[in-house]
């Protein structure tokens, strides 16, 4: 196989227009698209979180999605169907303190992917969500109150059930099921990938 690269700004309406239309001229179509991409702000008050830290957080984890509708739905319009797939979180589900403006991105990634679930079944595009648990990733440090330590890392871990951290590969084979054909009549579901946290 073979891969085409592309520098996107996921905030950005330009940006995602133009990585849809470079897809479609190098690959003829596009059968699935991940809103894989995520940020966060440090784990602390509400009330600590700059303006534009909010912007910022809300721009990359909410109106990517929206971006990503505006510009692939005509795509998969045309060509007869298509599957999304948004990496929404367990932080969605059951929020925590000192995480505010992070779970109701979450949040709504959660119920945008239901939405565009019911709406778009008629067009044969199915969407789906994956829910992860924090995973052993550089956006963990984020994640954590004060300082990431083993033993605050620990802590965390303490709180699944299944004792670990996520690790990419979870997220990958859930991800792989979700927007394979075996998962045809799966749509507005949110899979938490998460160790039992959610329980």
């Amino acid at each position: 196989g073979s891969a085409l690269a592309a520098y996107v700004d996921v905030s950005q309406s330009d940006s995602m227009a133009a990585l849809v239309s470079q897809t479609v001229l190098a690959t003829k179509q596009l059968n699935i698209f991940v809103n894989n991409a995520g940020t966060s702000h440090k784990n602390s008050s509400l009330l600590d979180v700059d303006e534009a830290t909010f912007d910022r957080v809300f721009a990359v984890n909410v109106k990517s999605i929206y971006l990503s509708a505006i510009h692939v739905v005509p795509q998969f319009r045309a060509q007869g169907g298509g599957v999304f797939l948004n990496i929404a979180s367990t932080a969605g589900v059951r929020p925590r303190p000192g995480l505010t403006w992070y779970n109701g991105t979450k949040g709504a990634a959660i119920t945008m992917t239901k939405s565009m679930a019911v709406e778009l079944a008629p067009d044969h595009i199915r969407v789906n969500a994956i829910n992860p648990v924090a995973g052993d990733t550089p956006l963990l440090k984020q994640f954590l109150p004060g300082e990431d330590t083993p033993e605050t890392r620990q802590k965390f871990v303490d709180t699944i059930p299944l004792g670990r951290l996520s690790q990419p590969l979870d997220i990958a084979r859930a991800a792989l099921f979700l927007v394979s054909d075996e998962a045809e009549f799966i749509t507005g579901v949110c899979l938490e990938v998460d160790g039992g946290r959610c329980v």
